[in-house]
């Protein structure tokens, strides 16, 4: 079925004549990448062989136009061993919210194709995580005695089951070792010292801190209550004194950079992953004081050297004038020049820097722009980039940018600086963001290994 689909649009559009307009030059270059591109995805485990196929109908919620090719993602039928009667299982089976859900239990996967758009909104994560053949392969690359961990970030790339996604994390970030056998030991020693940090950092009277340590403490303070207003859970008072240890103690520990406003919200996919462990259902209705302090200690000491694992990588972007973050906004204007010239130029005729909207991006990592929701499953491609997440994010962030390419170029300065401070992503799905990270490594794949392509 795919197969006829695909063969009837490629005739359809062979059929249209052919106009040298500057539109159509660039759709039909995109559409040549786009064949070369699928060639070299072919056989490859990241991000799961993705198919890229022009939607017959635009999307509407996005205010996509006619002349603008729109994609949407799809999976080759020899994709991660998935046979075609896994898939019609798929198909069938019916979608559960989970807010009342376990997360130590297999959930059943759902077909995207054949739920609604509330439902999809509903699921909280993608099919890819909870497929069957999918769910095999983590289970054996984490059964091992030592974890390879380039399979486990090439699984990971695509999504991890829920119930999964503490050890996985832990892994990918080398906080907890591949080797089985050191494994409890060595947390347990991180744990340990996380506490000791605390007693002789936090536990302590002002008058024992500097002035500077004071002000940063007030800062943290101020800006806990703060992070992800949205969600209740984080307003519990508990939760904020959690938020407040773990980051006090990481810029203590870090005196480069010290505490910068965004990383307050950079500890809440760890906060959140690890409280799963010990929480079911929605993080809405979790109360971290059901927990016992032994239990919350090992859940901050987890946040902290997870957070501190992923600072290690961009130490630039959090250190005096944020240098780090400035050369990857450039990186992203340029990128997005080539990918889309006419947003780019609209963008500079309005008198629009990158700088204005992008920093946040890069300093929050999408967390204020994009549904809670949706944050961990963001993290997943994150934590499996590895070293490499700095020079990819800025290929996500063009992707996110450019989903909207269309109304930005009606859009005058005024109108560009309100539109993209208030993103309208509140009702995205796991779909949307599926979309902008195949795009994301679609462009990774033409332009990362060409860097002349992007050269001033």
């Amino acid at each position: 079925m795919k197969n006829n689909t695909s063969s009837n649009h490629s005739s359809r559009e062979e059929d249209q004549p052919k106009k040298e307009s500057p539109i159509s030059s660039l759709d039909s270059r995109f559409n040549q990448t786009l064949r070369n591109v699928q060639g070299l995805l072919k056989g490859r485990s990241i991000p799961g062989k993705i198919l890229l196929t022009r939607r017959s109908d635009p999307l509407d919620d996005l205010g996509s136009q006619e002349n603008s090719p729109s994609y949407q993602r799809s999976f080759s039928s020899n994709d991660a061993g998935t046979s075609d009667r896994m898939e019609k299982e798929e198909v069938q089976s019916t979608s559960k919210p989970n807010n009342n859900a376990n997360p130590n239990k297999l959930k059943s996967s759902t077909s995207q194709t054949d739920i609604t758009a509330k439902e999809i909104q509903k699921s909280s994560m993608g099919a890819r995580a909870t497929d069957s053949a999918r769910l095999t392969k983590f289970s054996k690359v984490l059964s091992g005695t030592t974890i390879i961990l380039e399979k486990l970030r090439e699984l990971a790339w695509s999504g991890v089951p829920p119930y999964m996604r503490p050890n996985v994390w832990r892994l990918l970030l080398g906080y907890a070792p591949p080797n089985s056998d050191r494994r409890e030991g060595v947390l347990r020693r991180k744990r340990l010292e996380y506490l000791d940090c605390v007693s002789q950092y936090y536990d302590i009277p002002d008058t024992e801190r500097s002035d500077d340590e004071i002000n940063m403490l007030r800062q943290i303070s101020v800006d806990c209550p703060r992070t992800v207003p949205d969600v209740s859970f984080f307003q519990q008072e508990q939760v904020q004194k959690s938020l407040e240890r773990v980051l006090y103690t990481w810029a203590i520990r870090h005196p480069a950079s010290g505490y910068v406003q965004g990383i307050n919200d950079l500890a809440t996919p760890f906060l959140v992953v690890f409280l799963s462990e010990y929480l079911e259902g929605s993080v809405e209705n979790w109360s971290i004081s059901d927990l016992s302090p032994d239990k919350v200690s090992n859940i901050e000491a987890d946040c902290y050297w997870c957070l501190s694992k992923l600072l290690d990588g961009m130490q630039d972007h959090y250190t005096f004038a944020q240098p780090g973050i400035q050369r990857l906004v450039f990186k992203l204007k340029e990128l997005v020049r080539r990918i889309d010239e006419p947003v780019s130029r609209h963008m500079e005729e309005q008198g629009l820097e990158f700088l204005q909207f992008a920093f946040r991006w890069f300093n929050c990592l999408l967390i204020r722009e994009i549904p809670f929701h949706l944050v961990t499953r963001l993290w997943d491609t994150y934590l499996a980039e590895g070293d490499a997440l700095p020079d990819f994010l800025v290929y996500i962030f063009a992707s996110f940018l450019l989903t909207w390419s269309d109304q930005l170029q009606k859009l005058d300065f005024q109108e560009l600086v309100m539109f993209l401070q208030h993103l309208p992503t509140q009702n995205w799905s796991h779909q949307e963001l599926e979309m902008v990270l195949s795009r994301a490594y679609m462009w990774h794949s033409m332009f990362n290994s060409s860097p002349s392509h992007l050269a001033s």
